[in-house]
């Protein structure tokens, strides 16, 4: 990912949360130096992640596929290649936080080996008050 596609991402990235990161948290992690990639398909952007990794650990902090894209495998080769990517930077392990409402990624995670770790109660913000968080952790085998 580079400063260029961040219109792009923010588009996706708009369309597919009711509490979207900003233009601005994904600057923010080019200049904090986060491994962030993106997936184009044709040359469209299609998809993305950001993952924060230091000290033996790395955190997945978004994986989004546009909406038209989706149920298609797309997320799941992202993931795969942000798992590959944890493991290039040493990590011992991917963490990452779900909303307990995604059915459709928590079942990704899961099915990427992905276990449950605890429930960060209010982590997220929603359309009325707070949802909680699915804090997930994969050990990694690199």
């Amino acid at each position: 990912m580079a400063d260029a596609d961040l219109p792009r991402v923010e588009r996706i990235e708009a369309a597919s949360y009711t509490h979207p990161w900003s233009r601005g948290n994904f600057a923010d992690s080019l200049a904090a130096g986060h491994s962030m990639w993106v997936r184009e398909a044709d040359g469209e952007l299609i998809g993305y992640y950001v993952m924060m990794a230091a000290a033996g650990e790395a955190h997945l902090l978004n994986l989004t596929i546009a909406p038209a894209w989706r149920r298609h495998g797309l997320g799941r080769d992202l993931l795969g290649h942000c798992l590959a990517c944890a493991c290039a930077h040493h990590a011992a392990a991917l963490f990452l936080e779900v909303r307990v409402s995604n059915a459709a990624a928590i079942a990704l995670y899961h099915g990427s080996g992905f276990t449950d770790l605890a429930v960060r109660r209010g982590y997220y913000p929603a359309g009325e008050g707070r949802e909680d968080a699915l804090i997930m952790k994969k050990a990694l085998q690199c």
